[in-house]
């Protein structure tokens, strides 16, 4: 295997996490109340919809969940992956899709990196951080269903569009 070859991996997921980390800078709220969760969870089930995507969507304040809804093809094990992409952003305060790459780029599991349970956390894309201006992170949105990658695609989007 050439070296450029060898690298080529390790530079996508260097690029990944800088588009990740642009995401969690840029997408920060003014404020977050009952109201914003229920307009963004219907924004993501809109564009579910639209798309004809298999998703579960749940949106939490704290400890407190908002809005949650489950589009016609998921299963109960939608709800698991929440769960455990939620405790994920809980404990280290980014999307879960980033910490699973910041795993990565050092070439562990997020499982080895920090001797954390399976069943209860998975460092997968889905899960982004209610980050509100000059108070941090009061909660999440999720979306389970998809490819990882996807389904922070999606939540990013509705996030950008929801801000805009």
């Amino acid at each position: 295997m050439s070296t450029d070859a060898a690298r080529a991996p390790e530079q996508d997921v260097r690029e990944t996490i800088a588009q990740v980390e642009a995401h969690e800078h840029e997408l920060v709220f003014s404020r977050f109340d009952n109201n914003d969760a229920w307009r963004l969870g219907c924004l993501l089930v809109e564009l579910a919809q639209e798309r004809d995507l298999a998703v579960t969507v749940d949106i939490r304040r704290g400890p407190q969940q908002l809005f949650h809804a489950a589009m016609p093809g998921t299963t109960p094990d939608n709800d698991s992956w929440i769960e455990r992409k939620v405790r994920v952003v809980e404990r280290f305060g980014a999307s879960s899709y980033l910490v699973g790459l910041r795993a990565r780029r050092q070439g562990i599991t997020f499982a080895a990196q920090h001797e954390l349970p399976l069943q209860e956390y998975a460092a997968h894309g889905g899960c982004f951080p209610v980050r509100v201006r000059d108070v941090g992170v009061v909660g999440t949105v999720t979306v389970s269903g998809l490819p990882q990658a996807d389904d922070h695609a999606l939540v990013v989007e509705a996030i950008r569009t929801f801000l805009a």
